[in-house]
């Protein structure tokens, strides 16, 4: 049997030297000294913890990949830990959750840990504040049967004012045999718990002129008792915020106030936030109150159009008890709505039994029309005010005015799901219900549905903007007689976003102020109500959510270029085309991603739609077209391939480019991107240039393939101007091909338009005849190689 030892002796000398690099020991807050007749039987275990009153805790668990060990005492054993790679599944874990009013302030963990010699050598420490992602504290365990005692520093900032969930894993892997085992013996999590206090700062007040005494900060109480604007005078960081009676507080675009605490608007002072500032608020138990007398105004504005067509935007509400019809007191034909997610139902694709489901509902009695009070997290849709008489100036924008006390803290909102069909998306139209952008990361973090990393969670970790950018069209599919198209939306993951196949800028990961959103509830998500087929659960936002700074909320129904500066390495790809086509794909290569299908948090598809064209990416072993593609970091080197599948109906003579849209990350920025062609069995330098290629009516899922080598790339190619070639028919199948330049014809090689080559002639003027007998299409595809080595490439008609 072996010994147990105890903390206390086992860490004193441990404490004493390391209460002088930075971290000292606090008090404990949660701790089990795990003794009893074989504690691994449960899962959690509880018996003989000590917990501060002011917090609840889930005991010692561990994760659905390890087992519990043969029987031990005295600690808490498990086996079947991966031998060879950090497993996702395999950990012991702590969760610890402040009671309401109060907050811990962490200082370290001490354990015990214990392995067998087959057991793992490799563990680290991580917390659910980043998703389970970065290490807090790592070792490497190689005593065998004997205990050892760990000290890991939580006293950095990223520990301080936790007031809301927090779990603790510890992972461990890399052992000789699946049977070793690794036990906690003991463990101890040491900090403080307190009261949100009142701030403790001084106060710092604005006199319309200065801060006296000195600017505010987190821990400062501040007082606006004069006109300040942020735009001229800067933004604001404060403790707690009041606005006197008579002054107000101008919030500008592209700024922002944080506010730890409460915020107090006193009668006749005014807060207006402006369409790309932001306020925030950190504390979930916060309060924001306006007095009688008072105001509190958001002021939105959307993106700008360029016809008179009918558009709608997706709305959410950013304040307390807004009345719809007060706020948009003026849509075209009045109509607002609102998604009701529980009569949505899509078992078949639209005007069929097929069993296929499309995306539309089935009824077409999802959409209802919406008046009164406007729910907080929950998503509208607005009609845009008719434009001004003919002739109108163009562009035109819409706006709203939200006036009322700000959204702040927990917010709850109710999703559905229908399980009368199973291959269906449960979608649910909410919306960001802060003054402020979101951070989609943190939003996913919390509601992200995944089996081992977050089991409480209820959507899929994708979503969806609507950008409108295609007109209402008798041709579109749904259940109206004039029907929106699906290719208006853009989407974002965990692996990032996508610019919808309607065209249009490339989202980055924030949601903004007022914006609303399309999400799934995942088809295995635990429910918590709802009568079957129709079960419900939340979605939660809360305030670590929020973003203050001056530019995550700049994206109003719109996407402009991310401003990311992350080191992971993404790369965006669009397809394009003489007529009009456009297509994106993504592929990221982010922490947490497999090189198989991890579902739609790192791999999605685009809503069902009848495109044209399409680019997409594909996985081994699974039949679906992927719009974006999550892959592991570790498979990033000049080996990695990335497999471009295209499909096409269009019937005419087309001219198709891909092209890389944008790209991160040191090793995408460092090394030459490449593409293969294997139907022509050419490689093409895409850093360097786009690629142009035709082809026929199908789908060819292994045509293209993205390299980071170059083995077998091509002759390379300059490219010239397209206007300094000419092209004439003339009699007898003769085609004269003319350089208008000092330059002289190499070579011309003709293809069709499945991309096959027909002819190659060669030249040495400027001016060359050929006979092209025999063409099956009259139209063609001309590629011409000059002197200089520059290449042209033409469609052109044989009449």
């Amino acid at each position: 049997m072996v010994h147990k030892t105890t903390l206390k002796p086992l860490f004193s000398f441990l404490a004493f030297c390391l209460f002088f690099v930075g971290f000292g020991f606090g008090q404990s807050i949660f701790t089990n000294p795990i003794t009893g007749t074989n504690p691994g039987a449960s899962n959690p275990y509880e018996i003989g913890e000590i917990v501060d009153s002011n917090i609840t805790v889930s005991g010692i668990g561990r994760g659905p990949g390890i087992n519990m060990a043969a029987s031990t005492n005295n600690r808490y054993n498990a086996t079947n830990w991966n031998t060879l790679d950090y497993d996702a599944t395999a950990y012991f874990e702590f969760t610890i959750t402040p009671n309401s009013g109060y907050e811990i302030d962490f200082v370290n963990f001490e354990y015990i840990a214990q392995r067998s010699l087959a057991g793992p050598p490799n563990i680290v420490i991580r917390s659910s504040l980043d998703g389970y992602t970065n290490n807090i504290g790592s070792q490497t365990l190689t005593i065998d049967n004997t205990e050892v005692g760990n000290i890991v520093n939580l006293s950095t900032s990223t520990y301080q004012n936790i007031t809301a969930l927090i779990t603790f894993r510890i992972y461990g892997w890399g052992g000789s045999d699946g049977l070793g085992t690794f036990s906690i013996n003991d463990f101890t999590f040491n900090g403080n718990v307190r009261a949100v206090a009142d701030c403790a700062g001084i106060t710092t007040t604005w006199d319309g002129t200065n801060w006296i005494p000195s600017a505010p900060d987190l821990t400062t109480k501040a007082i606006i008792n004069g006109n300040y604007t942020t735009g001229a005078n800067g933004n604001i960081m404060a403790c707690s915020l009041v606005v006197n009676s008579g002054f107000s507080l101008n919030v500008s675009d592209h700024t922002f106030v944080e506010i730890q605490n409460d915020v107090d608007v006193f009668e006749n002072g005014n807060i207006t936030l402006e369409t790309n500032g932001a306020f925030v608020q950190n504390d979930d138990t916060s309060t924001f109150t306006v007095s009688t007398g008072g105001t509190s105004i958001v002021d939105k504005t959307t993106r700008s159009y360029n016809d008179a067509e009918l558009h709608y935007v997706y709305w959410s509400s950013p304040i307390v008890n807004a009345n719809i019809i007060n706020v948009f007191p003026s849509p075209y034909l009045n109509r607002r709505y609102f998604f009701n997610a529980s009569l949505y139902l899509d078992q078949h694709t639209v005007n069929t039994t097929n069993g296929i489901p499309d995306d539309i509902d089935d009824n077409g009695d999802d959409w209802k029309v919406a008046s009164g009070l406007m729910t907080q997290g929950l998503g509208y849709v607005i009609a845009t005010s008719p434009p001004p008489p003919v002739p109108f100036p163009f562009p035109y924008s819409d706006a709203a005015q939200f006036s009322g006390e700000f959204n702040n803290g927990n917010i709850d909102v109710t999703i559905y799901r229908n399980d009368s069909a199973f291959n269906d998306s449960n979608w649910n139209l909410i919306g960001n219900p802060y003054p402020c952008a979101i951070s989609t990361d943190d939003f996913f973090a919390l509601n992200g549905y995944n089996a081992m990393l977050n089991p409480t969670g209820t959507i899929e970790s994708v979503l969806y903007l609507w950008t409108h950018n295609s007109p209402v069209a008798s041709t579109n599919a749904g259940n109206q007689l004039y029907n929106f198209s699906q290719d208006d939306y853009a989407m974002i993951n965990l692996s990032g976003g996508i610019a919808a196949t309607s065209g249009g800028d490339i989202p980055n990961k924030y949601i903004p102020s007022g914006q609303g959103f399309f999400v799934a509830m995942s088809n295995d998500a635990p429910t918590s109500g709802g009568v079957f087929p129709v079960l419900t659960n939340n979605v939660r936002f809360n305030n670590s959510m929020r973003m203050a700074d001056g530019t995550s909320n700049s994206q109003f129904f719109k996407s402009l270029t991310s401003k990311e500066t992350s080191t992971t390495n993404k790369l965006w790809i669009n397809l394009n085309s003489n007529n009009g086509v456009f297509s994106q794909i993504l592929v990221a290569y982010v922490n947490g991603a497999t090189n198989d299908n991890d579902g739609l948090s790192y791999d999605a598809k685009r809503i069902t739609s009848e495109k044209l064209s399409d680019l997409y990416t594909t996985i081994e072993g699974y039949n679906q077209k992927f719009a974006v593609q999550g892959k592991s970091e570790n498979s990033l080197d000049t080996n990695e391939t990335i497999n471009l599948g295209f499909k096409t109906s269009i019937n005419v003579a087309t001219l198709y480019t891909l092209s890389i849209a944008q790209l991160q990350g040191e090793f995408l920025k460092n090394n030459t991107i490449y593409l293969k062609d294997n139907l022509l069995n050419k490689t093409h330098n895409l850093s360097e240039r786009n690629y142009t290629f035709t082809s026929e009516i199908g789908e060819f899922n292994d045509r293209f393939v993205v390299m980071f080598n170059n083995q077998s790339l091509s002759t390379d190619e300059l490219v010239a101007d397209t206007n300094t070639l000419k092209i004439i028919d003339l009699d007898n199948d003769r085609v004269k091909f003319t350089i208008t330049n000092d330059l002289r014809i190499k070579t011309v090689t003709v293809f069709d338009l499945l991309g096959r080559e027909l002819y190659t002639f060669k030249g040495q003027n400027n001016e060359e005849t050929y006979h092209l007998l025999n063409l099956k299409n009259n139209i063609y595809i001309a590629k011409v190689e000059l002197s200089n080595g520059a290449v042209i490439t033409k469609k052109a008609v044989k009449k």
